[in-house]
Formats: structure tokens, sequence, C-alpha cells
């Protein structure tokens, strides 16, 4: 019997901590695929994030299935593909590229994958004042995200001005007005404070960007804080909020499902999350012993 075979990657910067080439290939070997996860690290080839295209355009000729896009092409990527899918056009960010008959479709898991992991890790708390921290293509995503799950109104902060302008322009013309705002980092004491909840989506706290992203006496423990950063699962800024006693969502569970959602584009399987859960706490806690 011949198996069925996937050849996909992921295109960012710094990738090499990256725990989805083990997550996929995890899931595939007990779907009794042979499957292939390249990383394609845009620092290593010594190349800019905009020969997003060009690599994208190198993987199809290649062969490859489809690839993941992470930071900082996920916005670049867009202008060398052949077709996006309805909410990758919404947000104007892709994570996850398919190729199909010589294509590129682009599709964003994401904002599934991070409303999964909320709805699981943080199912009874008030979403009525979100702070969100972060405008790129993971932070249109998670904003997506959050009003999807019913959240009243987000303030997207973010120290490019006119990037979190244009993700709140972009959330009030999707939700309705009034239910986005942007706002500068300088005003995060006044928003933090009467909150109920912050979502932090920049790579502040990734292994390559160690610390916090605001400081930490703008937490108290009436807020809850989630994370979209997983390497490691528990960041400076999890840490530090857990110590006040802050309800707090890791970045493991977003980063499990949107990878489930982009593991069944490229095979049109059907993958078991929970499984994928379990794999990446001990990934990411044998990540962490070695350091």
């Amino acid at each position: 019997m011949t198996m069925d075979t996937y050849l996909v990657g992921l295109i960012g910067s710094g990738i090499g901590p990256s725990l989805s080439p083990a997550l996929h290939e995890r899931e595939a070997d007990r779907q009794g695929l042979r499957y292939l996860y390249r990383l394609i690290d845009i620092d290593m080839l010594g190349v800019g994030p905009e020969a997003v295209g060009d690599l994208v355009r190198g993987a199809r000729d290649l062969g490859f299935d489809g690839l993941n896009i992470t930071h900082p092409c996920k916005q670049l990527v867009i202008d060398h593909l052949d077709e996006l899918a309805p909410r990758a056009a919404a947000l104007g960010a892709v994570n996850t590229v398919v190729f199909e008959g010589g294509r590129a479709i682009g599709h964003n898991t994401d904002v599934t994958g991070f409303a999964a992991s909320f709805a699981r890790g943080l199912p009874d708390v008030s979403l009525e004042r979100v702070v969100q921290l972060g405008a790129g293509g993971a932070g249109a995503a998670v904003a997506h995200a959050v009003l999807t799950l019913g959240a009243g109104h987000v303030t997207v902060v973010d120290a490019m001005p006119d990037r979190a302008a244009d993700l709140a322009a972009g959330l009030n013309l999707h939700f309705g007005a009034g239910r986005a705002q942007a706002a500068t980092p300088d005003a995060l004491g006044e928003l933090l404070g009467r909150a109920d909840g912050v979502v932090h989506a920049t790579p502040t706290g990734m292994a390559a960007h160690p610390g916090l992203p605001f400081p930490a006496e703008l937490l108290h423990p009436g807020l809850w804080v989630a994370e979209v950063v997983y390497r490691p699962l528990e960041t400076e800024l999890l840490r530090t909020a857990r110590a006040l006693g802050c309800a707090t969502l890791d970045g493991g569970g977003m980063a499990v499902f949107q990878a489930a959602d982009a593991f069944r584009l490229f095979t049109g399987r059907e993958p078991d999350a929970v499984r994928m859960l379990a794999d990446i706490s001990e990934l990411a806690g044998a990540a962490g012993v070695r350091g």
C-alpha cells in the first residue's frame, strides 16, 4: 500500500525554535501519512520579508502542498497569492497557503485557532472591555476572534499608530461601528485600569524577544491576560500576571488549534486536537528543559 505523502513548510523570521514541524509530523505519523514539514527561515537565508513572494513561488515549483506563514510575512504574502479565502481577505493577513492546481490560495487559521483556545481556556471571563496590544498579522486575527466571541469593545494598541487605526477601522466595518478603537502605548495605564482583559499579540516574550510588553505595575488582579506567544509557554507576562492572581491563557492552545486547522487544509484529514494539545505541552516542556 502506498502512503499518502505531503511536503509543507513554514516561512518566517527566527523560526528555528518553532514547534510546528513536530506538531504536524506527530499527528501525521499517527494517521499513517508520510509528512515532511520544513522551516524556511528568512534570517538563515539572509533575505528580507519582501522575499516572501519568491519563496512561495519556489515552494510551489518544488512541489510543496502548502505553507504556513508567520511573522513578519503574514500581510506581505497577500500580494503574491492567486486567491484569498473570505476570512483571510477580511483580515488582510494569511498564515496558511494551500497549493491547488498550480494556484496559491491564502487562508487564516489564527482566528479559529485563538477563538477555540480562548473558549476552552477562559470560558467565563467578561469581554465587555478588552485591550489588545499588537496590530500586526496575529493581532488582526485575534481581534477578529475576540469580537466574534462576543467582546463588547476592543481597543487596539500599537507602537505604529497607523497600523492600529487601520485595524480598528476594519473591525468597525466588519462588526459594526463603535466596536473598536485605536490607541497608542502611552494610554495603556488608563486603558488597562478599566479593562476586563488584555490580549498580547506582539513578539515580545518569545525566546528571541524576552521581556515584558508593558510595565508590570499596569497589571492588576481583576484583569485576565491572554498570550499569543507559545515559545515559551510561560512568558514573563504570564508569570507576572499569575503571581498577581490574574486569570491567564497561554499561547499553546492557539498554536495547536491553528495547526490543526492548517493540517486539515493541507491533507483533508481530520486531526485530533486533544492529542495535539498533549503534544505541545510535552514539546514545549522538553524545549524549556533544553533551553
